[in-house]
């Protein structure tokens, strides 16, 4: 059996109380877009259509031929001779697999009411989605679960997370907590991740592709950002078996009871209505031995 004190202290990196963090309980974080600058003029329709077809890397005929419209059309459309119907606008961003959020900014820039609404997690409309995603962060208990934005800031964790946070640098876990950031930054946990260069390409990876799929530019500059951390002293390019991309991903991190092992997946929303919930993923650890298992069993509930 695995002895872990009853006192302020059995966090699982062994360096004192873990941290109090302001999202375990109750999700009411809303998921905001910037403010736009003062003076800044929109775009019109046809630059935004523009834009989104190059992003997809396709022509005026394929896209013309993908929704089914005329190539003339279309160029009228994107060059602003045409003012396309909402039913136009809908279509082209649903064969452009536009984010909801985006989808919003053509309509409005087409001269039509938004059609998809963001509300905060609070609003009693995502009562049912709200309490399906608390269900899932507590029922993962004692194993580490958390929600997160479309910038993968924390909106909401289990009580097994802040054990794996102690130590973190205080000035990470102060305001919005970027849990990336968190993750790769020298005062943050990389030092205790070992496998760290392989979790960082499997990040790196999953940032690109968020990219491609939203052109936001927010993540470009995060992963910028990120790429820029220095290795942490010491660090080697352990890689571990059983990774399935887009799947399943192992992990290893140091703690005072040894290196616990998991395995990490992520779960989103399948046919969301709304942008809080397009954007809102869910990322679960599992533990990859039997020795994770127990450790995190007896720090979540001391003898």
């Amino acid at each position: 059996m695995i002895a872990v004190p009853t006192q302020c202290g059995y966090d699982l990196t062994g360096n004192g109380c873990y941290p109090d963090l302001p999202y375990d309980g109750a999700m009411t974080a809303s998921i905001h877009p910037p403010a736009r600058p003062h003076g800044t003029t929109p775009r019109p329709f046809g630059e935004h259509l523009r834009h989104w077809r190059q992003h997809r890397r396709l022509s005026q005929l394929d896209l013309a031929s993908e929704a089914d419209v005329s190539t003339r059309h279309l160029s009228f459309v994107e060059t602003g001779r045409a003012v396309p119907s909402r039913e136009m606008v809908l279509r082209l961003s649903e064969r452009l697999a536009i984010p909801l959020r985006e989808r919003n900014t053509l309509l409005v820039a087409a001269g039509y009411a938004p059609m998809y609404r963001e509300r905060p997690l609070s609003d009693p409309a995502l009562d049912s989605a709200r309490l399906a995603v608390e269900l899932i962060l507590k029922s993962h208990e004692p194993f580490p679960a958390l929600a997160l934005d479309r910038h993968w800031n924390l909106v909401a964790a289990n009580a097994a997370l802040p054990h794996l946070l102690a130590g973190t640098d205080p000035e990470l876990l102060q305001g919005t907590v970027n849990v990336l950031r968190l993750s790769l930054h020298p005062r943050g946990l990389a030092s205790k991740i070992v496998n760290l260069a392989q979790w960082r390409n499997h990040l790196f990876e999953r940032l690109r592709q968020q990219i491609a799929a939203t052109a936001d530019p927010v993540l470009a500059a995060l992963l910028a950002e990120l790429q820029a951390y220095p290795m942490p002293e010491g660090a080697d390019d352990t890689h571990l078996d059983g990774e399935h991309l887009g799947v399943v991903m192992p992990f290893q991190f140091r703690t005072a009871y040894g290196v616990l092992s998991f395995i990490s997946t992520v779960t989103i929303f399948g046919t969301p209505v709304d942008v809080t919930l397009q954007e809102l993923m869910l990322e679960t650890f599992f533990p990859a031995d039997a020795l994770t298992g127990e450790v995190l069993r007896k720090v979540l509930s001391p003898a």
